[in-house]
């Protein structure tokens, strides 16, 4: 009995000095941006200095990794799946992304959850892939770096996933500026530290065209996602109070205005967009005719909980002529596509 306890003991000292050292380490490595970094911007301009009545289109899309096509759920959403079972069915997904961007011409794209080097995404460089394909000046934000993250199992892994703005504007400076982050630690450690993908474009006259990528806080009780809110209303009312033209789109992970989908799961609840935050004369565009995202409790059979929470948010110097979710029936992501066509007022 004694040799038992004693190897017993000696199990559980092991497993607690392996678990000091794992979370040592990982605090150690853990991702801490700063709360702005300058971002390199790459590749060539095709389009003109734009200038007061300036058409321009823009397409905001989150493409889930390539991991969450029609056939795939997500264990965060009440489904099974760390990450789909082959590399294959990634770049199927991704293949599809690309062609899907390359037939739908636009001046910016705002993408989000692009993976650069993850386990979940079969360590595809999708940010090169894409940038490649479209052309135009590019920059990446990560906003979820994890050297290791150790859940549930099979566990996620490596991850290095952020957001891609991609125009053929002549982009003169791109900046990740860091939003708030809900989670203490140790929880911290293997998250998502989100952020803002902030690009500036010289317009004739002297003002600047602010772009704003965005993908908000979505598995929390809804305070952080509110902090990361206010952050966003501060930077795009200081521009616009500056006299630049302000554009600003992606994954909000809140109900836009008017956009009511029957209730058919609670596993996942979207936070609510209030447009009350913004000043008058700010426009929040959204198309409700379509979802803009699915619930992955499931693969997708069309009876998917549904929901509009991407869309875009515009300065009062900016005037949206349309706005467009395109139904692309969640065949290589659970978001839908949406585009924007505004023109900057003179």
């Amino acid at each position: 009995m004694r040799r038992l306890l004693k190897l017993i003991g000696t199990l559980v000292l092991v497993a607690v000095v392996a678990a000091v050292a794992f979370f040592g380490v990982a605090s150690l490595t853990e991702y801490r941006p700063k709360a702005s970094e300058a971002l390199v911007v790459s590749g060539q301009a095709s389009l003109p200095e734009p200038s007061a009545g300036t058409e321009l289109t823009l397409l905001s899309f989150n493409i889930g990794y390539g991991g969450l096509g029609k056939d795939q759920d997500f264990f965060m959403d009440g489904g099974d799946m760390v990450r789909p079972p082959d590399r294959a069915d990634v770049q199927a997904n991704l293949d599809g992304i690309v062609a899907f961007l390359k037939q739908t011409p636009a001046d910016v794209y705002l993408l989000q959850e692009v993976d650069s080097d993850s386990h979940r995404s079969y360590g595809i460089d999708q940010v090169t892939r894409i940038e490649d394909a479209l052309g135009g000046r590019g920059a990446y934000a990560p906003n979820f770096k994890s050297m290791f993250t150790p859940y549930p199992w099979p566990p996620i892994g490596k991850v290095d996933s952020g957001l891609v703005t991609i125009t053929g504007l002549d982009v003169a400076s791109a900046t990740r500026v860091a939003l708030p982050v809900p989670f203490k630690w140790p929880v911290r450690l293997f998250n998502l530290k989100r952020c803002l993908l902030v690009e500036r474009v010289a317009v004739a006259g002297g003002k600047d065209l602010v772009l704003v990528n965005l993908h908000l806080e979505a598995y929390e009780d809804g305070a952080g996602r509110a902090a990361q809110m206010a952050e966003l209303v501060k930077l795009v009312e200081a521009e616009y109070a500056a006299g630049n033209y302000v554009i600003a789109g992606g994954d909000f992970n809140q109900s836009f205005p008017g956009v009511d989908y029957p209730k058919v799961s609670d596993n996942w609840t979207p936070g609510e967009f209030d447009a009350s935050v913004f000043a008058a004369g700010w426009t929040v565009a959204n198309d409700a005719t379509a979802p803009t995202s699915r619930l992955n409790d499931a693969p997708w059979d069309g009876n998917n909980q549904l929901y509009g929470i991407d869309g875009f948010i515009a300065s009062p110097n900016v005037e949206v002529k349309a706005v467009q979710t395109i139904d692309a029936g969640f065949e290589f992501s659970d978001h839908n596509p949406v585009k924007l066509t505004a023109v900057l007022k003179g």
